[in-house]
């Protein structure tokens, strides 16, 4: 056990599993070391990032579908979106990254923001317009709203 614990360590300053390791407790831990870098260097890619079942085109669940509509009336649509069912690793992965333990899973500049009912409820209590304010994001709800009046 000592062993695997010290074979980690050095997996995870090291960042390179595969050239460190041969076993595969200690491959497993240094992936997912590696994972959850890299699902820290995507979030804060994008200033809005939805890691979501399908695609933006085409939802694979009504959650996921939630989130794409909001974002779409609010006139958000230049995201990073990532398609967690392509990958089991990236499913798993971002709820560990998160400790949420759903999808979708929203974040704004890097932060996580939440999931569907969290983005909705900002999206009912005038939040979200706010928020995306603050990435420099300009709602258009906000214009349809000058226009109704």
């Amino acid at each position: 056990m000592n062993s695997l614990l010290g074979a980690s360590a050095r997996c995870v300053r090291s960042g390179t599993a595969a050239a460190v390791f041969r076993s595969g407790p200690a491959r497993l831990l240094c992936a997912a070391a590696d994972l959850h870098k890299d699902l820290g260097d995507m979030v804060k890619k994008d200033k809005v990032v939805v890691f979501m079942k399908g695609t933006p085109a085409q939802p694979m669940c009504g959650f996921s579908n939630a989130v794409v509509q909001i974002l779409r009336m609010h006139g958000v649509d230049g995201y990073a979106a990532y398609n967690v069912l392509e990958d089991q690793d990236l499913r798993q992965g971002v709820k560990d990254f998160s400790n949420w333990p759903t999808i979708p899973q929203v974040y704004f500049n890097g932060e996580f923001v939440g999931g569907c009912d969290i983005l909705l409820q900002m999206h009912q209590n005038g939040d979200l317009a706010d928020e995306l304010q603050k990435l420099g994001i300009r709602s258009a709800l906000l214009d349809a709203d000058k226009e109704s009046k």
